[in-house]
């Protein structure tokens, strides 16, 4: 009888790790056919670009689509470097993407040093203010953008598309974040030796920053390569137009047909670098955005 008892109780047991393993099973199952869905969708148009860059132009009009194309014009990318002028876009790019990040680089590392660091009255209050713009939308600041850089006389020059977005309060409060986080004591015992405030600033809490401040410089860089509302309504001329804009119109002739496959041509030459730049910085992004404690 005891026997029989034993059994039973094994057979039960079995059973409900049969039971659990399989739930498990099927959960994780579940789980990784939702990821694998999600990647599909995502990874999808990547691929749809890529393979519509390397077709001819009759097979991409085709009513039916290919998912692979029948004959590979990779002379496509030869044509859309030639075609957009793609070396001047690039360079006008680069040019609005450095000044811009220096510059704003500075007004940022001192606004978070006196927010920090510095007492004043009203400082709280004056950086609650400045947190409660980030609530404002886009939109309305270039609305307001647009009027002043009109009466300034700023259209068509690279002025219009640096200075109105120099200051970030996000990139402010971030780094403010990072400077928090350096003991004040190291602050203290400078003042006592008689360190000046920027020669501690420079000196001490911008390398102790580095991490969050390399975060900054390619967010800021990816910011500027992928704008394209604002050099769009105030920068049309060939001499200051950007590399997003620059796609928009080139690849259209006289009769305003568009050669797409030429076009997702220089789309990709254009994403590849925003691509690498993330492959081997990422970490760099993470370690900066982890340090000033507002990891997701």
């Amino acid at each position: 009888m005891a026997n029989q008892m034993s059994v039973l109780s094994a057979k039960r047991i079995r059973a409900q790790f049969v039971r659990q393993s399989l739930g498990k099973a099927l959960f994780y199952a579940a789980i990784y056919a939702f990821l694998l869905v999600m990647a599909v969708i995502v990874l999808f148009p990547f691929y749809w670009m890529l393979i519509s860059s390397v077709k001819t132009l009759d097979e991409y009009r085709l009513s039916v689509p290919t998912f692979w194309p029948r004959v590979l014009m990779l002379n496509n990318y030869i044509s859309a470097f030639t075609t957009a002028k793609l070396g001047r876009l690039f360079i006008n790019t680069m040019i609005v993407g450095v000044v811009s990040t220096l510059l704003s680089l500075v007004i940022t590392i001192l606004t978070a040093f006196a927010f920090a660091r510095l007492e004043f009255k009203g400082k709280e209050l004056l950086f609650a203010a400045l947190l409660a713009t980030m609530m404002i939308p886009g939109e309305l600041f270039t609305i307001t953008n647009y009027g002043t850089i009109t009466t300034f006389g700023w259209k068509n020059t690279y002025t219009v598309l640096i200075v109105p977005f120099l200051v970030s309060v996000f990139y402010i409060y971030l780094l403010r974040q990072s400077f928090l986080q350096i003991p004040n004591e190291l602050y203290l015992a400078a003042k006592v030796d008689g360190t000046k405030d920027i020669k501690y600033l420079w000196k001490v809490m911008v390398p102790l920053s580095l991490p969050t401040l390399i975060s900054i410089i390619i967010l800021k860089m990816m910011g500027a390569w992928n704008s394209y509302i604002w050099p769009r309504l105030v920068a049309n001329d060939d001499a200051h137009r950007l590399i997003t804009n620059g796609l928009r119109s080139a690849f259209t002739d006289t009769t305003g047909d568009v050669n797409y496959p030429v076009q997702m041509a220089a789309v990709a030459l254009v994403s590849a670098p925003l691509f690498l730049v993330f492959v081997f910085l990422r970490k760099y992004i993470m370690s900066g955005v982890s340090r000033s404690g507002i990891k997701g």
